[in-house]
């Protein structure tokens, strides 16, 4: 889905590039199969495209599905009242239907339409408390807190400035983001990747999304979000995250007045949950391997 931020979508250019992308759907179609049949491989594994299902169907080829979420259903929720959506739709779930599996993992949003699926358990890739070579890379005290901002990877930028400044806390913020406020430090300073910076951090202030709330839980790491406007994934995800550890909402606007101290406070003064077992990718992988060896 095209986005407006990394918080809304923009419903009427998403619906767009969908039109353009299924404008001559059997050509499409034609050309993956093409390409599926000159790879000749034993099983296709999408995240989760529908294009390859519907290919390797029409060569016989079993194709799993694996995700937590499938684009029918996100595209319906934003343009189902969009007459030109109906076909597309249509298509589109004609080619999940395709699929020899759906893999849903754990936390998935419901999608009862499609009957031959499978509940995995999350997928992450948990990584070790590196806090200690944190806190000596960026000169802060031992008993320094610190925060991680990520809305995913889609530029948006709050006022920061006008966020809590709060002794001994530090913002990691995305490089992009602009601030002179010495608490404030850039992700890339740390020269990690995101899941060992998440799980050497005290708390995660990010949007509702499967690898950011996943990977906080099996760090045991609290989180705070603000929910996107309207995605249907969202409800699942919150759901179980509530669940399995700590975490509170945030108001968009509080995100820009800077009115969450107290909150943040809040979810400081807690203890790490216990992580979530990312079990997933060696169920998934299971599987895999008794489809091909089948």
């Amino acid at each position: 889905m095209l986005m407006v931020s990394a918080l809304e979508v923009d419903a009427g250019r998403s619906l767009h590039a969908y039109t353009e992308f299924h404008r001559d759907w059997g050509a499409r179609i034609k050309a993956e199969v093409e390409l599926i049949a000159a790879l000749k491989p034993d099983v296709v594994l999408t995240n989760v495209a529908y294009l390859p299902l519907e290919g390797a169907a029409r060569l016989g080829i079993p194709a799993v599905a694996l995700c937590s979420l499938n684009w029918a259903d996100i595209l319906r929720n934003f343009c189902a009242d969009m007459p030109e959506a109906a076909p597309i739709l249509q298509q589109m779930e004609q080619a999940y239907l395709r699929s020899h599996i759906f893999l849903r993992l754990t936390p998935a949003m419901p999608m009862p339409w499609i009957k031959q699926q499978r509940l995995l358990g999350p997928v992450a890739e948990p990584r070790p408390d590196r806090r200690t070579q944190i806190n000596e890379s960026l000169k802060l005290p031992e008993n320094s807190r610190l925060v991680l901002v990520s809305m995913g990877g889609i530029a948006m930028q709050f006022p920061v400035d006008d966020w809590p400044v709060i002794p001994g806390v530090f913002w990691l913020l995305p490089d992009d983001w602009q601030t002179r406020r010495r608490d404030c430090l850039p992700v890339s300073s740390l020269g990690m990747g995101f899941s060992d910076v998440l799980a050497s951090c005290d708390v995660l202030l990010t949007k509702p999304g499967y690898g950011a709330f996943v990977e906080a839980a099996c760090a045991g790491v609290p989180v705070l979000y603000v929910k996107r406007e309207a995605w249907p994934e969202q409800d699942a995800l919150i759901d179980w995250l509530t669940q399995q550890g700590s975490c509170e909402k945030l108001e968009a606007h509080q995100l820009q007045t800077g009115e969450f101290r107290e909150t943040l406070l809040s979810l400081l003064a807690r203890d790490k949950s216990k992580p979530v077992q990312a079990t997933g990718t060696l169920e998934a992988a299971q599987y895999l391997a008794t489809l091909i060896a089948s």
